[in-house]
C-alpha cells in the first residue's frame, strides 16, 4: 500500500483532518448517528480554502460509495500537500467521505442499505425500479448467506440472453422497491445527503461557477480514469481536461444512466450557476467480477455475520481498491492532476464570465 492510502476509515479521517489543519483549511464536520465497527464516531468532514461564500468554487468529494472512499481520500491527502503551489487564493472545498458508514464497515451503501448516489431524488418520488429488476432480484439478492452458487455461470447466461449493456442499465440504474437489494435508493433523503445539501445551500449561496469532481472506483479500464460528464459538455471539457473525458452515456462511455445521482442535487442547489461536473471513475475489474463482490457482501450483511474479517468484506474492498501499488499510484497521480487542473482553470472561467 502506498503512503497516501489509509488502512481504514478511522485512520483516513485522522490524517485528512491533520493535513487540512496544517494547510490552513476551515473545517466543519457533519456528524452521523451511526457508529463505526468499534463504536467510533462517523462524520462527513469538510475543509474549505480561499474566499468564504465564493462566486466560483471547485468542489471535490470522496466516498459517496463508502468502500470506494479509500481512493478519493488518498487523492485529497496528496492534494493538500500541493495547495501552496497555486497562485492566488482559489476557492476549494474538499468533502472527505460522504458515506463514512460504508467506508468504515467496508460497504458500498450506508447504514440503511441505501446507495447514496441513487438517493438524491429531487422530486421526492422514491418509488419504482427498472423494468427487468424484478426478474433479476432472485439472482442479484439471494436470501441466504454467502456461498458458492454457480454465480459466474448464471451471470454468463444472463449476459448471453440480454446483453451486458442492457443488464448493466437494469441492475445499476437505481431501484426503490427492494430495501435489501443492490442499488436501493431509499424511501426518503438520507441524513448524510440531506446534511450535505444543507451545507452547500448555507455556505455557497453566491456561487455562479462550479467545478465538481466526485471520485469513484470500479468502472472502466484497470488503473485508468474515465471522466464522465454531462452529454453536451464533453467536447469543451475534453479541451480542458484531456482525452479521458467521456459523455456519461452507456453507448459512449461504458457507463449507465443513474436515477437520483448527486448531480441531480447539485443542479437543484445551483440552478443558475455554470456547472461543470465530473465523475472521476477509476477502473478496477470486470463488471461481472465487481457485481459478484457486491452480491456476496450484500448477502453477508443481511443473512450472515457482521464480522469484519469475513472474506466477503475483503472481496468487496479489493474489488474497489486493489492491493496493487501500481494501481494506487495511478489513482493518486491522476486524481491529484485533475484537481490541480481544475483549480488553475477556475480563475479563467470566472474572468471569462465577467467579460461577458
Amino acid at each position: 500500500m502506498i503512503s497516501e492510502f489509509s488502512p481504514d476509515y478511522k485512520t483516513a479521517r485522522r490524517r485528512f483532518l491533520e493535513a487540512a489543519r496544517k494547510a490552513g483549511g476551515r473545517l466543519q464536520s457533519l456528524r452521523l448517528d451511526a457508529k463505526g465497527p468499534s463504536g467510533e464516531d462517523l462524520a462527513i468532514d469538510i475543509a474549505s480554502f480561499g474566499t468564504e461564500n465564493p462566486d466560483a468554487v471547485v468542489l471535490h468529494s470522496s466516498g459517496l460509495h463508502g468502500v470506494e472512499g479509500f481512493a478519493g481520500s488518498a487523492i485529497q491527502l496528496a492534494a493538500l500537500d500541493r495547495l501552496a503551489e497555486l497562485e492566488g487564493d482559489p476557492a476549494l472545498i474538499l468533502v472527505h467521505i460522504l458515506n463514512p458508514f460504508g467506508m468504515s464497515w467496508l460497504r458500498r451503501v450506508n447504514e440503511n442499505n441505501v446507495d447514496l448516489n441513487r438517493n438524491c431524488v429531487v422530486d421526492g418520488c422514491y418509488s419504482g425500479a427498472p423494468p427487468r429488476y424484478a426478474m433479476l432480484d432472485s439472482f442479484l439478492n439471494p436470501k441466504s448467506p454467502p456461498s458458492p452458487d454457480f454465480y459466474l455461470a448464471k451471470a454468463a447466461l444472463l449476459v448471453a440472453r440480454y446483453g451486458l449493456k442492457t443488464l448493466r442499465q437494469s441492475v445499476a440504474q437505481g431501484q426503490y422497491e427492494y430495501p435489501q437489494g443492490l442499488f436501493f435508493g431509499g424511501r426518503h433523503r438520507e441524513k448524510g445527503t440531506a446534511d450535505f445539501e444543507a451545507f452547500l445551500r448555507r455556505e455557497l449561496p453566491a456561487t455562479k461557477t462550479l467545478i465538481g469532481i466526485d471520485v469513484h472506483t470500479g468502472l472502466g479500464p484497470y488503473g485508468k480514469d474515465t471522466l464522465l460528464v454531462v452529454p453536451g459538455d464533453h467536447e469543451r471539457m475534453r479541451g480542458w481536461f484531456g482525452v479521458a473525458v467521456a459523455a456519461s452515456e452507456a453507448d459512449r462511455s461504458g457507463g449507465y444512466r443513474v436515477t437520483g445521482g448527486i448531480e441531480s442535487m447539485l443542479a437543484d442547489v445551483f440552478p443558475g450557476a455554470k456547472r461543470y461536473l465530473i465523475c472521476q471513475e477509476f477502473g478496477t475489474f470486470s463488471p461481472i467480477k465487481v457485481l459478484g463482490a457486491l452480491r456476496q457482501e450484500n448477502r453477508l450483511h443481511h443473512f450472515g455475520s457482521r464480522a469484519m474479517d469475513h472474506p466477503a468484506r475483503e472481496l468487496l474492498l479489493r474489488a474497489f481498491c486493489p492491493e496493487d501499488e501500481q494501481w494506487q499510484r495511478s489513482v493518486v497521480d491522476r486524481g491529484k492532476t485533475l484537481l490541480m487542473r481544475a483549480l488553475r482553470l477556475l480563475p479563467r472561467l470566472t474572468a471569462r464570465g465577467r467579460r461577458r
